[in-house]
Protein backbone atom coordinates (compact mmCIF):
# COMPACT_ATOMS: atom_id res chain seq x y z
CA UNK A 1 0.00 0.00 0.00
CA UNK A 2 3.06 2.38 1.06
CA UNK A 3 4.31 1.66 -2.49
CA UNK A 4 1.12 2.48 -4.21
CA UNK A 5 0.33 5.93 -2.37
CA UNK A 6 3.89 6.58 -2.79
CA UNK A 7 3.20 6.30 -6.50
CA UNK A 8 -0.07 8.32 -6.34
CA UNK A 9 1.64 10.87 -4.64
CA UNK A 10 4.34 10.98 -7.50
CA UNK A 11 1.87 11.54 -10.52
CA UNK A 12 -0.20 14.40 -8.47
CA UNK A 13 3.03 16.15 -8.06
CA UNK A 14 3.75 15.79 -11.78
CA UNK A 15 0.49 17.13 -12.99
CA UNK A 16 0.84 19.59 -10.75
CA UNK A 17 3.92 20.62 -11.72
CA UNK A 18 2.61 19.93 -15.64
CA UNK A 19 -0.07 21.93 -14.75
CA UNK A 20 2.37 25.11 -13.36
CA UNK A 21 4.44 24.99 -16.34
CA UNK A 22 1.58 24.78 -19.30
CA UNK A 23 -0.04 27.97 -17.37
CA UNK A 24 3.68 29.73 -17.36
CA UNK A 25 4.35 29.09 -20.74
CA UNK A 26 0.47 30.22 -21.75
CA UNK A 27 0.92 33.57 -19.87
CA UNK A 28 4.56 33.96 -21.54
CA UNK A 29 3.11 33.52 -24.71
CA UNK A 30 0.29 35.80 -24.19
CA UNK A 31 3.07 38.47 -22.82
CA UNK A 32 5.28 38.22 -25.62
CA UNK A 33 2.46 38.84 -28.16
CA UNK A 34 1.67 42.00 -25.74
CA UNK A 35 4.82 43.12 -25.96
CA UNK A 36 5.73 42.81 -29.59
CA UNK A 37 8.38 39.99 -29.00
CA UNK A 38 8.85 38.55 -32.40
CA UNK A 39 8.58 34.88 -33.27
CA UNK A 40 11.53 34.88 -35.57
CA UNK A 41 14.58 37.41 -35.70
CA UNK A 42 16.59 37.04 -39.21
CA UNK A 43 19.56 38.46 -40.78
CA UNK A 44 19.72 40.17 -44.28
CA UNK A 45 23.34 41.02 -45.62
CA UNK A 46 23.67 44.08 -47.78
CA UNK A 47 27.45 45.18 -48.67
CA UNK A 48 26.56 48.80 -49.83
CA UNK A 49 26.08 51.78 -47.98
CA UNK A 50 23.35 52.94 -45.39
CA UNK A 51 21.29 55.07 -47.87
CA UNK A 52 22.12 53.66 -51.25
CA UNK A 53 19.13 51.84 -53.02
CA UNK A 54 19.75 48.27 -52.66
CA UNK A 55 20.33 48.90 -48.88
CA UNK A 56 16.72 51.27 -48.10
CA UNK A 57 15.00 48.46 -50.62
CA UNK A 58 16.03 46.24 -48.37
CA UNK A 59 14.80 47.85 -45.61
CA UNK A 60 11.66 48.64 -47.05
CA UNK A 61 11.37 44.54 -47.55
CA UNK A 62 12.18 44.62 -43.71
CA UNK A 63 9.51 46.80 -42.55
CA UNK A 64 6.79 45.25 -44.67
CA UNK A 65 7.68 41.91 -43.30
CA UNK A 66 7.38 43.19 -39.78
CA UNK A 67 4.12 44.92 -40.55
CA UNK A 68 2.61 41.93 -42.23
CA UNK A 69 2.94 39.76 -39.41
CA UNK A 70 2.31 42.42 -36.76
CA UNK A 71 5.33 41.84 -35.68
CA UNK A 72 6.12 38.25 -35.98
CA UNK A 73 8.95 37.95 -37.88
CA UNK A 74 11.87 40.25 -38.29
CA UNK A 75 14.73 41.20 -39.96
CA UNK A 76 17.36 42.89 -39.18
CA UNK A 77 19.25 44.72 -42.13
CA UNK A 78 23.25 44.72 -41.91
CA UNK A 79 24.75 47.16 -44.29
CA UNK A 80 28.17 47.75 -45.70
CA UNK A 81 29.32 44.36 -46.00
CA UNK A 82 28.98 43.51 -42.33
CA UNK A 83 29.04 39.71 -43.11
CA UNK A 84 31.95 39.87 -45.48
CA UNK A 85 32.00 39.72 -49.66
CA UNK A 86 29.14 38.57 -51.34
CA UNK A 87 30.68 35.39 -51.93
CA UNK A 88 31.25 34.75 -48.75
CA UNK A 89 27.67 35.74 -48.19
CA UNK A 90 26.58 33.23 -50.28
CA UNK A 91 28.37 30.70 -48.55
CA UNK A 92 27.14 31.63 -45.18
CA UNK A 93 23.74 31.54 -46.01
CA UNK A 94 24.23 27.95 -47.52
CA UNK A 95 25.60 26.29 -44.16
CA UNK A 96 23.26 28.37 -41.89
CA UNK A 97 24.98 31.74 -40.84
CA UNK A 98 22.68 34.20 -42.79
CA UNK A 99 19.27 34.02 -43.61
CA UNK A 100 18.30 36.78 -46.72
CA UNK A 101 20.67 38.72 -48.37
CA UNK A 102 20.79 41.18 -51.68
CA UNK A 103 23.60 39.69 -54.05
CA UNK A 104 24.19 40.08 -57.27
CA UNK A 105 23.03 38.30 -60.06
CA UNK A 106 27.00 37.42 -60.85
CA UNK A 107 27.67 36.09 -57.90
CA UNK A 108 24.71 33.55 -58.05
CA UNK A 109 25.67 32.19 -61.87
CA UNK A 110 28.73 31.51 -61.05
CA UNK A 111 27.49 28.32 -59.06
CA UNK A 112 24.27 28.16 -61.51
CA UNK A 113 25.38 28.05 -64.79
CA UNK A 114 21.46 28.14 -66.32
CA UNK A 115 21.69 32.00 -64.86
CA UNK A 116 24.65 32.92 -66.65
CA UNK A 117 22.90 33.60 -70.01
CA UNK A 118 20.75 36.97 -67.96
CA UNK A 119 24.07 38.36 -67.88
CA UNK A 120 25.98 38.17 -71.14
CA UNK A 121 27.20 41.82 -72.53
CA UNK A 122 25.17 43.91 -74.88
CA UNK A 123 22.10 41.49 -74.28
CA UNK A 124 19.36 43.91 -73.46
CA UNK A 125 18.79 47.27 -76.03
CA UNK A 126 17.76 49.28 -72.60
CA UNK A 127 16.87 48.92 -69.43
CA UNK A 128 13.02 48.89 -70.20
CA UNK A 129 13.89 45.88 -72.30
CA UNK A 130 15.50 44.21 -69.53
CA UNK A 131 12.47 44.48 -67.15
CA UNK A 132 10.38 43.32 -69.86
CA UNK A 133 12.52 39.93 -69.25
CA UNK A 134 12.56 39.71 -65.42
CA UNK A 135 8.97 40.46 -65.24
CA UNK A 136 7.80 38.29 -67.18
CA UNK A 137 8.04 34.46 -67.00
CA UNK A 138 11.60 34.48 -67.77
CA UNK A 139 12.47 36.32 -64.78
CA UNK A 140 9.96 34.12 -62.94
CA UNK A 141 11.27 30.79 -64.35
CA UNK A 142 15.13 32.17 -63.54
CA UNK A 143 14.01 33.10 -59.93
CA UNK A 144 14.06 28.63 -59.14
CA UNK A 145 17.21 28.24 -60.54
CA UNK A 146 18.89 28.92 -56.80
CA UNK A 147 16.73 26.36 -55.11
CA UNK A 148 19.58 24.13 -56.69
CA UNK A 149 22.11 26.03 -54.74
CA UNK A 150 20.27 26.07 -51.80
CA UNK A 151 18.74 29.41 -52.31
CA UNK A 152 15.37 30.41 -52.86
CA UNK A 153 15.10 33.25 -55.20
CA UNK A 154 12.64 36.32 -53.83
CA UNK A 155 12.42 39.67 -56.25
CA UNK A 156 14.73 41.62 -58.61
CA UNK A 157 16.50 44.64 -57.92
CA UNK A 158 18.10 47.08 -60.16
CA UNK A 159 21.33 47.58 -60.68
CA UNK A 160 21.84 50.04 -63.46
CA UNK A 161 24.37 49.44 -66.16
CA UNK A 162 28.09 48.88 -66.08
CA UNK A 163 30.43 50.84 -67.64
CA UNK A 164 34.05 51.41 -67.77
CA UNK A 165 36.07 54.16 -65.86
CA UNK A 166 39.88 54.80 -65.66
CA UNK A 167 42.56 56.51 -63.31
CA UNK A 168 45.46 57.53 -66.14
CA UNK A 169 44.01 56.76 -69.86
CA UNK A 170 40.51 57.20 -70.81
CA UNK A 171 38.91 54.71 -72.95
CA UNK A 172 37.69 55.82 -76.16
CA UNK A 173 38.60 53.01 -78.85
CA UNK A 174 38.38 49.32 -78.63
CA UNK A 175 41.68 50.07 -79.10
CA UNK A 176 42.40 51.94 -75.79
CA UNK A 177 41.66 49.20 -74.13
CA UNK A 178 43.85 46.81 -74.89
CA UNK A 179 46.01 45.42 -72.64
CA UNK A 180 44.80 47.26 -69.30
CA UNK A 181 44.48 45.71 -66.17
CA UNK A 182 40.37 45.85 -65.32
CA UNK A 183 38.98 45.57 -61.54
CA UNK A 184 36.02 43.28 -62.19
CA UNK A 185 33.69 41.54 -59.63
CA UNK A 186 34.30 37.93 -58.69
CA UNK A 187 32.66 36.77 -62.02
CA UNK A 188 33.62 33.78 -64.47
CA UNK A 189 31.51 35.44 -67.08
CA UNK A 190 32.96 39.63 -66.53
CA UNK A 191 36.19 37.49 -66.37
CA UNK A 192 35.37 36.26 -70.18
CA UNK A 193 33.82 39.53 -71.39
CA UNK A 194 36.90 41.40 -70.40
CA UNK A 195 39.20 39.25 -71.82
CA UNK A 196 37.43 39.12 -75.02
CA UNK A 197 37.65 43.06 -75.23
CA UNK A 198 41.36 42.55 -75.62
CA UNK A 199 42.07 43.79 -71.20
CA UNK A 200 43.29 41.69 -68.45
CA UNK A 201 40.61 40.54 -65.99
CA UNK A 202 41.82 41.45 -61.76
CA UNK A 203 39.19 39.93 -59.97
CA UNK A 204 39.05 42.25 -56.38
CA UNK A 205 37.01 42.38 -53.83
CA UNK A 206 34.20 45.73 -53.98
CA UNK A 207 35.63 47.36 -50.95
CA UNK A 208 39.41 47.71 -52.23
CA UNK A 209 38.76 48.82 -55.59
CA UNK A 210 39.51 52.71 -54.47
CA UNK A 211 43.17 51.51 -53.18
CA UNK A 212 44.03 49.14 -56.20
CA UNK A 213 43.34 52.17 -58.50
CA UNK A 214 44.80 55.04 -55.95
CA UNK A 215 48.33 52.74 -56.24
CA UNK A 216 47.66 51.65 -59.95
CA UNK A 217 47.50 48.10 -59.17
CA UNK A 218 44.98 48.24 -61.93
CA UNK A 219 44.10 50.59 -64.51
CA UNK A 220 40.47 50.61 -64.17
CA UNK A 221 37.79 49.19 -63.20
CA UNK A 222 33.54 48.44 -64.35
CA UNK A 223 30.63 49.25 -62.53
CA UNK A 224 27.24 51.76 -62.84
CA UNK A 225 27.19 55.43 -61.93
CA UNK A 226 25.88 54.72 -58.16
CA UNK A 227 28.94 52.39 -56.93
CA UNK A 228 31.07 54.72 -58.60
CA UNK A 229 29.77 57.59 -57.08
CA UNK A 230 28.95 55.38 -53.52
CA UNK A 231 32.77 54.82 -52.44
CA UNK A 232 34.31 57.86 -54.15
CA UNK A 233 35.64 56.18 -56.80
CA UNK A 234 35.85 59.53 -59.15
CA UNK A 235 38.28 60.80 -56.80
CA UNK A 236 40.65 57.97 -58.38
CA UNK A 237 39.31 57.26 -61.74
CA UNK A 238 38.60 60.52 -63.34
CA UNK A 239 37.51 59.05 -67.16
CA UNK A 240 34.01 57.34 -67.13
CA UNK A 241 33.31 55.73 -70.36
CA UNK A 242 29.52 55.16 -70.76
CA UNK A 243 29.54 51.10 -73.27
CA UNK A 244 26.85 49.85 -71.36
CA UNK A 245 28.46 46.97 -71.70
CA UNK A 246 26.08 44.52 -69.57
CA UNK A 247 23.01 44.98 -66.92
CA UNK A 248 23.76 42.50 -64.03
CA UNK A 249 20.65 42.87 -61.98
CA UNK A 250 20.46 41.76 -58.39
CA UNK A 251 18.63 39.49 -56.55
CA UNK A 252 16.84 39.17 -53.32
CA UNK A 253 17.28 35.51 -51.76
CA UNK A 254 16.92 33.68 -48.79
CA UNK A 255 18.59 30.44 -47.23
CA UNK A 256 16.91 27.04 -47.79
CA UNK A 257 17.19 26.20 -43.93
CA UNK A 258 15.18 29.86 -42.94
CA UNK A 259 12.92 28.89 -46.05
CA UNK A 260 11.91 25.87 -44.36
CA UNK A 261 11.16 26.78 -40.76
CA UNK A 262 8.10 29.15 -42.35
CA UNK A 263 4.43 27.91 -43.30
CA UNK A 264 3.14 28.58 -46.52
CA UNK A 265 1.24 31.76 -45.37
CA UNK A 266 4.25 33.41 -44.38
CA UNK A 267 6.14 32.58 -46.91
CA UNK A 268 3.66 34.27 -49.29
CA UNK A 269 3.83 37.32 -47.34
CA UNK A 270 7.67 37.03 -47.77
CA UNK A 271 7.31 36.82 -51.36
CA UNK A 272 4.81 39.91 -51.84
CA UNK A 273 7.02 41.96 -49.56
CA UNK A 274 9.94 41.17 -51.43
CA UNK A 275 8.10 41.84 -54.70
CA UNK A 276 6.91 45.38 -53.53
CA UNK A 277 10.52 46.49 -52.13
CA UNK A 278 11.64 45.94 -55.16
CA UNK A 279 9.91 48.34 -56.98
CA UNK A 280 10.51 50.78 -54.49
CA UNK A 281 14.11 50.07 -54.90
CA UNK A 282 14.10 50.62 -59.19
CA UNK A 283 12.24 53.97 -58.17
CA UNK A 284 15.14 54.83 -55.92
CA UNK A 285 17.52 53.01 -58.06
CA UNK A 286 16.37 55.77 -61.10
CA UNK A 287 17.07 58.68 -58.77
CA UNK A 288 19.85 57.55 -57.02
CA UNK A 289 21.84 57.24 -60.07
CA UNK A 290 21.19 60.81 -61.49
CA UNK A 291 22.29 62.31 -58.70
CA UNK A 292 25.49 60.13 -58.66
CA UNK A 293 26.70 61.11 -62.20
CA UNK A 294 25.68 64.56 -61.24
CA UNK A 295 28.41 64.29 -58.19
CA UNK A 296 31.43 62.25 -60.55
CA UNK A 297 30.77 65.30 -62.94
CA UNK A 298 30.58 67.71 -60.44
CA UNK A 299 34.05 66.66 -59.31
CA UNK A 300 35.86 66.81 -62.79
CA UNK A 301 34.95 63.52 -64.19
CA UNK A 302 35.27 62.82 -67.74
CA UNK A 303 31.94 61.52 -69.03
CA UNK A 304 32.67 59.51 -72.59
CA UNK A 305 29.77 58.21 -74.47
CA UNK A 306 30.94 56.25 -77.51
CA UNK A 307 30.11 56.92 -80.47
CA UNK A 308 27.50 54.23 -82.74
CA UNK A 309 30.47 53.12 -84.90
CA UNK A 310 32.12 52.10 -82.14
CA UNK A 311 30.14 50.42 -79.64
CA UNK A 312 29.42 48.32 -82.57
CA UNK A 313 32.82 47.14 -82.31
CA UNK A 314 32.50 46.39 -78.76
CA UNK A 315 29.73 44.26 -79.17
CA UNK A 316 31.22 42.57 -81.86
CA UNK A 317 34.41 41.51 -79.82
CA UNK A 318 31.80 39.66 -77.56
CA UNK A 319 31.70 36.64 -80.40
CA UNK A 320 33.15 34.59 -78.80
CA UNK A 321 31.51 34.70 -75.61
CA UNK A 322 27.92 34.38 -77.38
CA UNK A 323 29.98 31.21 -79.31
CA UNK A 324 30.38 29.36 -75.74
CA UNK A 325 26.93 29.72 -74.57
CA UNK A 326 24.77 29.62 -77.72
CA UNK A 327 25.13 25.64 -77.72
CA UNK A 328 22.94 25.14 -74.35
CA UNK A 329 21.54 28.86 -74.24
CA UNK A 330 20.46 29.42 -77.57
CA UNK A 331 16.34 29.38 -76.79
CA UNK A 332 16.77 31.79 -73.82
CA UNK A 333 19.00 33.83 -75.61
CA UNK A 334 16.99 34.22 -78.48
CA UNK A 335 13.46 34.61 -76.27
CA UNK A 336 15.24 37.68 -74.28
CA UNK A 337 15.82 39.28 -77.71
CA UNK A 338 12.47 38.80 -79.10
CA UNK A 339 11.25 40.52 -75.81
CA UNK A 340 13.74 43.70 -77.17
CA UNK A 341 12.35 43.95 -80.00
CA UNK A 342 8.60 44.26 -79.09
CA UNK A 343 9.71 47.39 -77.19
CA UNK A 344 10.54 49.04 -80.99
CA UNK A 345 7.95 50.84 -81.84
Amino acid sequence: MKAQNRSRIIMYWCLVIAAVLLVAATVFFLNRKKTGVPEYVFSYAENQTQDYPTTMGGMKFAALVEERTQGRIRIQVHAEGKFGSEAEVIRQMRYGGIDFARISLAQVADHIPEMKVLQLPYLYEDADHMWRVLDGEIGERFLQYPQQYDLIGLSWYDAGARNLYCAANPVRTLEDLQGMHIRIQESEMMSEMIAALGAVPVKTPYDQVYAALERSQVDGAENNWSSFEAKQHYEVAKYFTVDEHVRIPEMQICAKHTWEQLSEADRAIILECAKESALYERKLWTEHERKARRTALANQVEEIVLSTEEKKKFQAAMKPVYERYEADFGEDIAQIRALGAQGQP
